[in-house]
């Protein structure tokens, strides 16, 4: 290897160590290179061309910007996650959920099935759950919205049966969580399980599409909407497809439906509420049925469902298509899921056995300093 110029006069004596404490200036003998050659170098030259400075961070970075913040002295990045992380898990493994109430550091899930059928209620504060009072009726496939303090239970299937077994009961029965316990309100105007629902609290909710045979035979789908005002559920106009195991999100006056089963198979279809009808709009990339759900009608998150077998696809809805992104750690389906669709939380539900895991979703755009 010849000769390093660096463009000034030769500073390096004939011992192989530098004349000066300047690392970067005369021309370096080619056996001289070497880490023993640089031991008395204390400053180096300046890069120019690398990384930008700024006077503090850019007014609104991109994913994926890097620079030196002449400020603090330190190189900044600007990253999203888009990852799904580990949370505390349930106190007891549950599945068939249809959605839960609140936000990632502050929810709320009731009901389920393990089996037996379930009235257990947890509340999860970011980190921990913990049990506080049950519902009054053990229920599972019911639809929960609202906020931890202040959520709606409504229909299900209640008993000590399962759907395979005559006998079990699907059900209307509302009850309404005041942040402490749970009282029984009135029902829906259709009896059902396996249903959807959105709602910001306990004064307004949608409950959407779900199963009963006896009141719609044969196939026993339904694509009945009902509206909850905080006294009494009023019948509105239907989805496009009757369907079960359908997730919905969003408010009583912008909503949306996605995946479930219409039967025979699971499906991707999406439909969007805007207070008044239902309009399909783009379908999911992967069909599929029970799956959990957060966010509102323009920007939400679906993840987990049953294709079958257990996923754990995650694709985000951006209000005109959806993009498939990094998918849960672990497959499931009948999950719990609740939040917006940046910070979102899937717990419990059925993957090869019923699951008491609880996963959080990161798709914060984040700026953090490297080192």
């Amino acid at each position: 290897m010849g000769a390093r110029t660096r463009g000034l006069a030769n500073n390096v004596l004939s011992s192989g160590k530098l004349d000066a404490t300047d690392a970067i200036s005369g021309t370096i003998a080619a056996d001289n290179i070497a880490n023993a050659s640089l031991d008395n170098a204390t400053t180096y030259g300046s890069v120019t061309g690398g990384v930008p400075q700024v006077a503090g961070d850019p007014p609104a970075p991109a994913e994926g910007d890097i620079w030196y913040n002449t400020n603090t002295g330190a190189i900044r990045l600007r990253s999203k996650a888009n990852t799904w992380v580990t949370g505390g898990n349930m106190n007891t493994a549950r599945n068939s959920f249809n959605g839960g109430a609140g936000t990632q550091t502050a929810a709320l899930i009731a009901g389920g099935s393990g089996p037996p059928f379930s009235a257990l209620t947890e509340s999860y504060n970011g980190s921990a759950w913990t049990e506080v009072n049950d519902l009054n009726t053990a229920r599972y496939g019911s639809l929960m919205r609202g906020v931890q303090t202040s959520a709606l239970v409504a229909g299900g299937v209640n008993g000590n049966a399962s759907p395979e077994n005559p006998g079990f009961t699907r059900t209307g029965q509302t009850e309404s969580w005041d942040g402490s316990s749970w009282t029984e309100v009135n029902d829906l105007n259709t009896a059902r399980s396996d249903t959807g629902g959105a709602g910001t609290d306990n004064t307004s909710a949608l409950c959407v599409a779900g199963k009963n045979p006896a009141a719609n035979p044969p196939a026993g789908l339904l694509a009945l909407t009902e509206s909850w005002n905080g006294t009494s559920w009023t019948e509105v106009n239907d989805l496009n497809t009757a369907s079960e195991q359908k997730t919905t999100v969003g408010t009583t006056t912008a909503a949306l439906a996605f995946g479930g089963n219409p039967g025979p198979s699971n499906t991707a279809q999406t439909e969007t509420w805007n207070g008044t009808s239902w309009t399909e709009v783009n379908d999911l990339n992967t069909a599929r049925g029970f799956l959990g759900g957060s966010g509102t009608n323009t920007a939400a998150l679906a993840f987990g469902g049953n294709i079958p077998p257990a996923t754990a696809s995650t694709e985000s809805w951006d209000g005109t298509s959806w993009t498939e992104v990094n998918d849960l750690s672990t497959a499931r389906f009948g999950l719990a899921g609740l939040g917006t669709n940046t910070l979102s939380l899937a717990a419990g539900g059925y993957s090869t056995t019923t699951v008491a895991s609880t996963e959080e979703w990161d798709g914060v755009d984040t700026t953090f300093t490297v080192g």
